[in-house]
């Protein structure tokens, strides 16, 4: 590839690079059994551990996405790529309970936080400055996709590893994939990136233009509830599997829980895309309102659902995977197309920042209601127990088109 990559191979290289960078991600959830019997943890404390990589990122997010406004995007995701792989090498390592596990899974929401958004900015820029005023919805949805790739490939190594192994080589194993990203950055990126169209006329931190601006707002909102569910999903899903089989005495798995969540991770991961084409057609809001209703109603029932059959309970969470990441594309590039002229980099971290407050209150009061719900506070010792975690989670989500509808002005209604 040359210094200048053409669209299609910028698009590539920024997904395969979004891959590699989050096969560190959610070995902690997939993994979680095994810690909650080694440490002895209550499904609160495993919320806290789970949520805390959220807290880190939505902590770094503001400043590091508000800098790719005034600042290459690529030094800070460069720079945030080796975080990730210095996380995942402190937790293999130092780690040994949950204030060390809190330590470096905070870290690793930092990496998180200055390599996400800021590679979809960087991507985006790249975009506009070679095919200006076009439509890159496609490739925020095969971008954010990538993100769910990762985290499958994170499931699928975890559980195979540990497995074989244990779990401080499963982290470790994980520090490569960062660093070989960083790598593969260096060599392939542009050296310099577009220059913005527009500089921002306030400090650095001064978010009041994307405060005000009500559309983008919306879809702020919507992302909330999203990570809220989405979250949930991935830091509790290995655990559920865990308990669904065990409600059958006799009944097999046939393959291991963090490989049926990877499977189901990578099933969902067309939703994206085709999310991304329902909204061309029928609109944004109207997409995404279809979308978050529909993977409420299935939230609602899947944790009563824990008794049933175990195929049928790997069926749902397929289903239900595929609705939690339908809309994931489409909020995204609302936003992006609602950010004010100039503060584009400062409407993602406001969109980051408060959209992952739900990525770490999903898993932490998914957590707490599991504890609140249980028979002897144990914590998910019951199909009620998680019947209702569950139903909480999709009572969050419902709200997302509700935020939606109460954002958009009266000429987007009517062109709608």
């Amino acid at each position: 590839m040359s210094r200048a990559p053409t669209p299609v191979q910028l698009i590539l290289l920024m997904c395969g690079v979004e891959v590699l960078s989050m096969v560190g991600a959610v070995t902690f959830p997939a993994l979680l059994p095994t810690f909650i019997d080694v440490w002895n943890l209550s499904k609160t404390d495993a919320g806290w551990i789970n949520g805390i990589y959220y807290a880190g990122y939505l902590t770094a997010v503001p400043m590091l996405m508000s800098l790719t406004d005034r600042m290459s995007p690529r030094r800070i995701y460069l720079a945030c790529l080796v975080v990730s792989a210095l996380a995942s090498l402190g937790f293999a390592t130092l780690t040994d309970g949950f204030w060390t596990a809190m330590l470096f899974r905070a870290l690793g929401g930092v990496g998180l936080a200055g390599s996400y958004m800021p590679g979809l900015k960087l991507l985006t820029d790249h975009l506009e400055h070679a095919r200006p005023h076009q439509d890159h919805s496609r490739a925020v949805a095969f971008y954010t996709s990538s993100f769910g790739i990762g985290t499958s490939l994170s499931f699928f190594m975890a559980g195979e590893i540990a497995g074989r192994w244990d779990w401080q080589t499963a982290f470790a194993v994980t520090v490569a994939g960062p660093l070989l990203g960083a790598l593969l950055s260096v060599a392939l990126l542009p050296r310099e990136d577009p220059r913005p169209h527009q500089a921002p006329s306030t400090h650095l931190l001064d978010f009041r233009p994307v405060l005000r601006c009500r559309a983008a707002m919306g879809y702020v909102l919507a992302y909330t509830v999203h990570n809220f569910e989405l979250f949930v999903y991935r830091s509790w899903m290995v655990t559920f599997l865990v308990f669904a089989a065990a409600t059958r005495p006799g009944q097999g798995m046939l393959l291991s829980a963090t490989a049926w969540v990877a499977i189901a991770n990578l099933f969902g991961l067309p939703s994206s895309v085709l999310g991304n084409e329902l909204s061309r057609r029928i609109g944004r809001h109207r997409a995404i309102t279809i979308i978050q209703w529909t993977s409420a109603a299935f939230a609602s029932g899947l944790g009563f659902a824990a008794g049933a059959p175990f195929w049928v309970v790997i069926v749902l969470i397929m289903l239900y995977g595929w609705t939690i990441t339908g809309e994931s594309s489409s909020v995204t590039a609302g936003v992006m197309a609602a950010a004010p002229p100039g503060y584009r980099g400062a409407t993602m971290a406001v969109h980051s920042c408060i959209g992952f407050v739900g990525s770490f209150a999903g898993p932490l009061l998914f957590g707490v209601a599991l504890d609140l719900t249980s028979i002897n506070g144990a914590g998910g010792d019951s199909i009620s127990s998680w019947g209702w975690a569950f139903a909480f989670s999709g009572a969050v989500v419902a709200l997302g088109p509700i935020a939606l509808a109460m954002s958009r002005d009266k000429r987007e209604a009517r062109k709608a």
